[in-house]
C-alpha cells in the first residue's frame, strides 16, 4: 500500500540492487546488527546516481549505544531518519500476544537488566489505553513487582490516561518464569508442544522434511524427491489444527481418522447430486472441502513424523527419568540414564535439560552430586561450558542444596502437581497435557481463580519472590456488573517465556464447563526447553588450532 519496492533480510555485504531512492533498516538495539549495516553502509556505491538516502528504526526503542556504535563506525551521519517503532505485544493468535524477545530471561536474571520488563509494563499500558484499565492485578516473582510498580508509576505520571473504555480484562496475572523453573524443562506432550519440541515452531511457523509432504505420483520411483523443507503456519485460523492443537498427542490418532471418514462420505456425496440445484450446492461447498482434505493431509503427515520420535526407545527413555523426577522418584543421587546419556554423548541440551529438572526437583542437588555432573559434562564436551553451567547456576537451574530441605514434595503435594490417573483422550485436569505433570505456572493461575491465593500461602512462600495484589480505580459507572454465567476474563503474563504447553493448559481451563474465567496469555516470548536452556548458553568459538 506504500509503495515499498522489495523486502529483504538483513545480511552483511552489498545491499541487493533496486531502482529506489530510500532504504528503510528496521532492526532490534543490537549490536551485532549495527555491524552489519555498517558493512551494507560502506559498501554502498557513492558514485552512482541517483544517491539512496538510507533511514533506520529500531524496534521496540532507540538505543544511545547502537547509536553511538554507527557514530564510532563513521556511518551514523548516513540515516536521514533515526526513529524508533514501539512494537511491544505482537498478536500471534486470538488469545495470545507476545513480544518476541529472546534475551528476556536472560537479560532479567544474569545481567540485572530490566529493559524487556519496561518494554512488557509500556505494552500493558497500551493494551489498557484499548481495552479498559484492569481493576485488579496479582502477582508472584520479583519481575512481576517491578512490572506492576512501573506500571502504577506510568498511570501516575499520566494522569490525563483516565481512559472511560469499559474494561475488557477482569484481572492481570503478572508471573515470574523462575517462580516455575520446571515446566519448561520437560518434554510437552501437546500435538503443538511436540511439533515445538521436535522441529521447533518460529513465530507460528514450522519448517518440516519434505519427504512426507511430496505428491505421491505413479511410476516415477521418487526420483526428484523435494530437498527444500516444507514450511507451514500454525495457527487456529485452520479449523482442524485449532481443534487438535491443545490435545495430549495420544489423542490425535483418533481425531484424525474420524476426519478422514467425514471428508471421505462428503466427496462421496456427488455420486448422490443428481438435480442441478443439488449439484449446485456440492460445487459450492468444494474449496471448503478441499481445504479441510489438504489440511488433513498435512496434519497426519506431521503426526506420523511425530510418532516415529514418540515410539523410538530413545523418546520413552527421556521422558520415564523426567517423570520419575517430577513424581519425586531418586532425584537426590546421580541417575545412570543421565549418566550413560553423558557417556554416549548425546546432544548437550539434553543433558542439561535433564540435569536442571533434577536439580529443579530437589530444590537443588547434593554438592557431591552436582559436581560429579559438571566434571563428567566438561571431560565430555569440553571445558568451554564451564560458563554455560555457571550461567544456569546463576539462573537457578542448577544448583547445589544450600539449607539442607527439599521443598518440592511439599509444593507438588499441596498444589497437586503430580497426577496419577491422567485420562489422554478427555481430559479432567491440566495435567494431560504432560501425561501426568500439572505445570506450575498454570496451576497457580487456577488456584487464583478459585479458591484464591489465600489458601496456598505456605506454599507461595517457597516459591521465589513476593507475591502481591494491587487494585486500580475504575471511573465511576465503569464497575462491572457481572451477569449471571458471564465469565471472568483474566490476562496472564508470563514474563521470561511461556510454553505451548501451557497456553494449552489454561486454554483448557477457559473451556472447563464450571470454571467461570476465560484466560487471555501473554508473554515476553514463546520458548521450549532447548530454545530456552539455548538463550543462556555461551556460545564461544572454539581455538583456531
Amino acid at each position: 500500500e506504500h509503495e515499498v519496492e522489495k523486502m529483504f533480510t538483513l545480511k552483511p555485504g552489498r545491499l541487493p540492487q533496486a531502482d529506489v531512492k530510500n532504504v528503510i533498516f528496521f532492526v532490534r538495539p543490537r549490536l551485532e546488527l549495527m555491524d552489519i549495516i555498517t558493512d551494507n553502509v560502506l559498501r554502498e556505491d557513492r558514485g552512482r546516481a541517483p544517491q539512496r538516502d538510507f533511514h533506520i528504526l529500531f524496534v521496540p526503542r532507540r538505543s544511545l549505544l547502537c547509536e553511538q556504535w554507527l557514530k564510532e563506525q563513521g556511518v551514523l551521519g548516513s540515516f536521514i531518519h533515526r526513529e524508533q517503532y514501539s512494537l511491544d505485544l505482537i498478536p500471534f493468535d486470538g488469545d495470545l500476544l507476545s513480544m518476541e524477545s529472546e534475551s528476556a530471561f536472560k537479560e532479567c536474571y544474569l545481567e540485572s537488566d530490566q529493559t524487556s520488563l519496561y518494554h512488557a509494563a509500556k505494552g500493558l499500558m497500551t493494551l489498557q489505553a484499548l481495552y479498559g484499565t484492569i481493576p485488579q492485578i496479582f502477582g508472584k516473582g520479583e519481575c512481576a513487582r517491578h512490572v506492576a510498580n512501573m506500571m502504577i508509576r506510568m498511570k501516575r505520571e499520566f494522569p490525563g490516561s483516565q481512559n472511560s473504555i469499559f474494561p475488557v480484562f477482569d484481572t492481570l496475572l503478572l508471573l515470574d518464569r523462575n517462580v516455575d523453573l520446571l515446566t519448561p524443562l520437560a518434554t510437552q506432550l501437546t500435538y503443538e508442544g511436540l511439533i515445538d519440541e521436535i522441529y521447533g515452531i518460529q513465530n507460528t511457523y514450522v519448517k518440516l522434511p519434505p519427504e512426507k509432504f511430496a505428491p505421491k505420483k505413479q511410476g516415477d520411483g521418487g526420483k526428484d524427491l523435494p530437498t527444500e523443507p516444507k514450511k507451514l503456519q500454525l495457527n487456529s485460523a485452520e479449523e482442524l489444527y485449532a481443534e487438535i492443537r491443545d490435545k495430549n498427542f495420544n489423542a490425535v490418532g483418533s481425531v484424525l481418522s474420524k476426519k478422514a471418514k467425514i471428508i471421505s462420505a462428503a466427496f462421496e456425496e456427488r455420486h448422490h447430486a443428481k438435480t442441478v440445484g443439488e449439484i449446485k450446492q456440492f460445487v459450492s461447498q468444494l474449496p471448503h472441502m478441499q481445504a479441510a482434505r489438504s489440511s488433513l493431509a498435512n496434519h497426519t503427515s506431521i503426526a506420523e513424523l511425530i510418532k516415529d520420535i514418540t515410539t523410538s526407545e530413545d523418546f520413552f527413555d527421556n521422558l520415564t527419568v523426567e517423570q520419575e523426577f517430577m513424581s519425586g522418584i531418586d532425584t537426590d543421587k546421580v541417575n545412570n540414564y543421565i549418566e550413560d546419556c553423558i557417556a554416549q554423548k548425546h546432544p548437550l541440551i539434553k543433558i542439561l535439560r535433564l540435569v536442571c529438572l533434577q536439580s529443579v526437583c530437589n530444590s537443588g542437588l547434593k554438592q557431591k552430586v552436582l559436581d560429579y555432573y559438571k566434571k563428567e559434562i566438561l571431560q565430555t564436551y569440553g571445558y568451554e561450558h564451564i560458563l554455560t553451567l555457571n550461567n544456569l547456576e546463576k539462573a537457578g537451574l542448577l544448583k547445589s542444596q544450600t539449607s539442607g530441605r527439599n521443598n518440592y514434595p511439599t509444593i507438588r503435594k499441596t498444589l497437586r502437581l503430580w497426577m496419577d490417573d491422567v485420562n489422554e483422550q478427555n481430559p479432567n485436569d491440566i495435567s494431560y497435557v504432560y501425561s501426568g505433570y500439572a505445570p506450575l505456572s498454570v496451576r497457580l493461575a487456577q488456584l487464583l481463580a478459585r479458591p484464591g491465593w489465600r489458601s496456598i500461602e505456605e506454599v507461595l512462600k517457597m516459591l521465589p519472590g513476593p507475591h502481591f495484589e494491587e487494585r486500580q480505580q475504575l471511573p465511576t459507572g465503569l464497575q462491572k456488573k457481572r451477569q449471571h454465567g458471564e465469565n471472568r476474563v483474566t490476562l496472564v503474563f508470563f514474563l521470561g517465556g511461556v510454553t505451548y504447553a501451557e497456553i494449552a493448559a489454561l486454554r483448557f481451563l477457559s473451556q472447563m464447563e464450571d470454571g467461570g474465567t476465560e484466560y487471555v496469555i501473554a508473554t515476553t516470548k514463546l520458548i521450549n526447553g532447548t530454545s530456552w536452556i539455548k538463550s543462556l548458553m555461551e556460545k564461544l568459538e572454539p581455538a583456531p588450532f
